[in-house]
């Protein structure tokens, strides 16, 4: 060492840091690429990508490689740095090399490229995946055998060091991804996106028209009252039935009444001939499931039952459809025929309307996790039957009791606009 001159140790010291900051930069960048924009350029044949890729599917291997190239040339670096001290101010440069090593290691060497590597992964770990490929064939025995004691250490602890890195997003993560996306992906389709990852969460029970609000057709009835509704009904099938609705006789297309009511061929036994069976589901049923359900099963409308068999509700197709989409109308006071704005900017607002539909449509925040209509909701909160004229909170929204009737209550006035003035205070 004492025959190689000290410009050459000192160059050969500035390629060392250069070399570190390089295995650095190469291991940030590796570990700092989003894994889902790596596999579509992997899809579209980038060969930058695709050597990226190769070598994250053995994540234990890179590593081992990065380390042990890092390792070598900081050791290098140290050495150099030491020879070179004692040249210049003998053993007391042994110290001042050490310290000043030290400082532009971690300057030159490591936080820079690091900051560098996570702010533009995709531009160094691309060029880079060419020379760590070409590394990790030359020093694959000696990566292999590092590994190997490496990885059985890591087995004394149940790691397993080979399994796929490419971990899956779980439903909160994904949902996330969604609400960060930001003009990537338009509100309108953030919301729709969301709504089919919460299929799981609701269940037909949540979404379904109660049994009270079931619009059908009782052949015990009177003929022109049912021709009434046949010509009239806003619905496309209608369920049909004896006495009430357990006593239901099969779900009839109102286009192929009105077809008999057209040829004069109307008559009850008639209209019981060309109804199909009832389709039944169980309350607990998640939308997920019964989406899929009506697609196997070819229908569009389903009754809800509970434990015991008993009608609880029906729901559509077009119902679960909403949930993800919206509402089939720009006017959402008009979908819900319980909502009545005011001028003040409150809203009358029916006890029967549904919760999910109120915030859904209203774009309130009322909770969802207990009652199914507003009128069940106050009950819960308030544990009684309220008088009118009663104020109470729900989720901060002022809700006033306008009307009951019986042991319901059947009005009342929420003011979302108070509410948002309180939050923001």
């Amino acid at each position: 060492m004492d025959d190689i001159p000290l410009h050459f140790l000192i160059a050969a010291l500035i390629l060392m840091i250069m070399l570190s900051a390089f295995f650095s930069a190469s291991e940030t960048a590796m570990m700092s690429l989003n894994r889902y924009r790596l596999r579509h350029l992997v899809k579209n044949k980038h060969r930058g990508a695709i050597l990226t890729f190769a070598l994250l599917k053995r994540p234990d291997r890179l590593i081992g490689l990065l380390l042990l190239c890092n390792n070598f040339v900081n050791i290098a670096a140290s050495v150099l740095s030491t020879i070179i001290g004692f040249r210049l101010f003998g053993e007391t440069g042994i110290a001042i090399a050490t310290g000043l090593l030290t400082l532009v290691l971690l300057i030159f060497g490591e936080v820079t490229p690091k900051t560098l590597a996570v702010m533009h992964p995709e531009r160094i770990a691309f060029p880079v995946s060419y020379v760590l490929t070409a590394l990790l064939r030359l020093l694959y025995p000696i990566v292999w055998l590092t590994n190997g004691i490496a990885n059985f250490l890591l087995k004394l602890f149940g790691v397993t060091p080979q399994e796929n890195a490419m971990q899956q997003l779980s439903r909160d993560e994904l949902r996330t991804v969604v609400n960060e996306a930001g003009a990537l992906i338009p509100r309108r389709h953030q919301r729709m996106l969301l709504s089919i990852l919460d299929l799981e969460n609701v269940t037909v029970e949540d979404i379904m028209i109660p049994r009270n609000e079931i619009v059908g057709i009782d052949l015990d009835g009177d003929t022109d009252e049912i021709l009434r509704l046949l010509t009239t009904s806003q619905n496309t099938r209608l369920p049909i039935y004896r006495e009430n609705i357990d006593h239901v006789l099969g779900i009839i297309h109102v286009r192929n009444a009105l077809h008999l009511i057209a040829q004069e061929k109307f008559t009850k036994e008639a209209l019981q001939g060309i109804a199909h069976e009832a389709y039944f589901v169980p309350e607990g049923t998640s939308l997920h499931t019964q989406l899929l359900n009506f697609q196997r099963q070819k229908r569009q409308i389903a009754l809800v039952v509970d434990e015991y068999g008993d009608i609880l509700g029906l729901v559509t197709l077009e119902d679960i459809l909403e949930e993800i989409v919206g509402e089939f109308t720009t006017d959402a006071s008009s979908t819900i025929r319980d909502v009545h704005p005011q001028e003040d900017g409150s809203f009358l607002v029916d006890g029967g309307a549904n919760v999910r539909d109120l915030n859904r449509l209203m774009e309130w925040e009322l909770p969802t996790d207990g009652p199914k209509t507003l009128n069940g909701l106050i009950i819960e909160h308030l544990e009684s039957i309220p008088e009118p004229g009663t104020s109470l909170l729900i989720a901060g929204y002022p809700v006033e009791i306008v009307q009951t009737s019986g042991n319901a209550v059947k009005t009342a006035r929420i003011n979302p606009a108070l509410r948002r003035r309180q939050t923001s205070h």
